[in-house]
């Protein structure tokens, strides 16, 4: 498969990139590195597929990452994709996967149960934009997923600045989250790329992870002494259901992977 894919220096782009490849598809990169810019209307002609996982928004920030130009955000982010959504069309590519967000979901009480087709309820600029994508790929004559993303790990900068805290002794707050692998977000893409009639959106998350939990696998690699933090309210937490990717086949690594790619992280 010939794969178009925006925000391949990016960090969930990078690991699409390597996994589109090594499942041996020929991938276009269309990043900064190929001066390719969100708004731009590329030739797409050829192309069997296209990943967009390209977004514009303050470095380190997705929910408030619009930063003070909340315009100019809404310009590249949403009139962007909709303009690279129109390029697929226009060059017949058969099918579009375009990295959605959690943060669709973000207007539901806490505690919530997220299923596959929750409609989107935003509260932030980030979670609109994502939503209002999604809904213009709905619209669209092509087949085409939103793969609603949890938190991503398995790049070193993910937990950096936590576990320098924890091992140098420093307070950590109390946090549970659910997170996904790179590399499983990635595999689940990839997924739906090959199905013949994939769904019109999917959750996509792995663990429901506690910071208590999370450095003790810290502690237990390091041997650092420090007390870990009280674990947070399990009970407040909106977990994503990923029914219709496990339908499909998807079994992400769980703890194990987690496990796995800790020693990487912790270097």
């Amino acid at each position: 498969m010939r794969i178009a894919l925006t925000g391949a220096s990016g960090i969930v782009g990078g690991f699409v990139l390597r996994a589109a490849r090594g499942a041996g598809h020929s991938v276009t990169r269309l990043d900064r590195q190929t001066g390719f810019c969100l708004g731009d209307a590329p030739d797409l002609s050829g192309h069997d597929a296209l990943i967009h996982c390209a977004f514009a928004h303050a470095p380190g920030r997705y929910r408030g990452g619009e930063g003070d130009d909340p315009d100019g955000f809404l310009h590249l982010n949403r009139e962007g994709t909709a303009r690279l959504f129109k390029a697929a069309v226009r060059d017949g590519v058969g099918r579009i996967v375009f990295l959605s967000s959690r943060a669709v979901h973000d207007g539901y009480p806490p505690g919530t149960d997220l299923p596959d087709d929750l409609p989107a309820r935003p509260v932030n600029l980030y979670g609109r934009v994502k939503a209002e994508s999604e809904a213009h790929l709905a619209s669209l004559s092509i087949r085409g997923s939103a793969v609603r993303a949890t938190g991503v790990y398995g790049r070193p900068e993910k937990w950096r600045a936590l576990f320098d805290d924890y091992r140098a002794g420093r307070p950590v707050l109390s946090r549970i989250a659910t997170e996904v692998h790179g590399d499983d977000l990635a595999a689940a893409i990839l997924l739906l790329l090959q199905h013949p009639e994939p769904p019109a959106q999917v959750n996509c998350s792995d663990l429901i992870l506690d910071r208590h939990d999370l450095l003790a696998e810290v502690r237990s690699l390091t041997g650092c002494p420090h007390p870990l933090p009280a674990r947070a309210d399990l009970a407040a937490l909106r977990i994503p259901r990923c029914d219709r990717l496990r339908a499909l086949g998807w079994r992400p690594g769980g703890m194990a992977r987690l496990r796995a790619t800790l020693p990487l992280l912790l270097h």
